[in-house]
């Protein structure tokens, strides 16, 4: 959900500049920072960012570059005359010596600078939604050049998670005769000490080994696989939902390193968790 677009223009003598910047984040949280006289179109800016965007930490900057022109301040003349009038007539009429800086004095007193109050051009705001929209195709477009660069991220990974889980099948067997042999040899060393029901324990084993049976594990894992790539060249606007799909990948991923009881397995197992470390750290990048 990174992103950046920035568009410039003339408009009314104003050179108008339209920064936006997004960053990653769950929802949309907007921050603006608008030149007073665009000030009260902040919610169409607001909606119209909704609109593009969808998701993102993002900063928004509309202003007026006005280096090297004229601002809205200006002296006032007319009271600068008055303040001049008043004071040369109370010096006459008190006698108090007439000074030479009678300008440094007038300038400090109250409304001898006047700023102009500039309305809103109607006309002028609808080529300045222009600027906005242009800049917001251009986050856009970067984000589309960052989901592809994403996507044959993702392709790897899950692709690597099936490769990996094709790999535990030769462990399967051989773990499950191990486990056997390893049980038949511990009840050797007792059995001349304790007696036990041979048909009860061969039961008891079997369900033991059911327990550890991992073909169901091993199917849904392969579905939610299928699955998030699926959703990836799909649907639009599809970040929360891989990141629902990554859990459940994860979930298999686990029980199965839960129920492996083999040492290669259980590699096998921690490197499918480091690829789906990279995926979910990149789904939060994604829309």
């Amino acid at each position: 959900m990174t992103g950046y677009g920035k568009s410039v223009g003339e408009i009314n003598n104003k050179k108008i500049i339209v920064e936006i910047k997004s960053l990653n984040s769950k929802q949309l949280d907007i921050s603006t920072r608008i030149s007073p006289l665009y000030r009260e179109k902040e919610l169409e800016i607001r909606s119209l960012i909704n609109q593009k965007l969808e998701r993102g930490k993002i900063d928004f900057s509309l202003f007026i570059d006005n280096s090297g022109k004229e601002n809205g301040t200006k002296i006032n003349q007319s009271i600068i005359k008055s303040y001049y009038e008043q004071l040369q007539e109370i010096a006459k009429e008190t006698e108090i010596p007439v000074t030479q800086d009678w300008l440094a004095l007038i300038m400090r007193m109250p409304d001898t600078m006047k700023t102009d109050v500039e309305e809103l051009d109607e006309d002028e705001w609808l080529e300045i939604v222009k600027l906005i929209e242009e800049a917001l195709d251009q986050v856009n477009e970067f984000r589309i050049q960052e989901g592809k660069i994403l996507e044959e991220v993702f392709i790897v990974n899950i692709n690597r998670i099936g490769e990996l889980l094709a790999e535990i099948e030769p462990f399967e067997a051989e773990r499950i005769e191990k486990i056997k042999n390893r049980l038949e040899e511990n009840l050797q060393t007792i059995s001349d000490k304790i007696e036990y029901d041979r048909n009860r324990l061969e039961q008891e084993l079997i369900f033991y080994i059911e327990k550890l049976d991992v073909n169901e594990e091993k199917v849904r894992l392969k579905n939610h696989l299928d699955y998030f790539l699926k959703t990836m060249k799909t649907e639009k606007s599809a970040g929360k939902k891989l990141g629902f799909i990554a859990q459940e990948i994860g979930r298999e991923i686990n029980t199965l390193g839960s129920k492996s009881n083999h040492s290669e397995m259980q590699k096998i197992v921690v490197m499918m968790k480091d690829e789906l470390e990279q995926i979910k750290e990149q789904v939060l990048n994604t829309l």
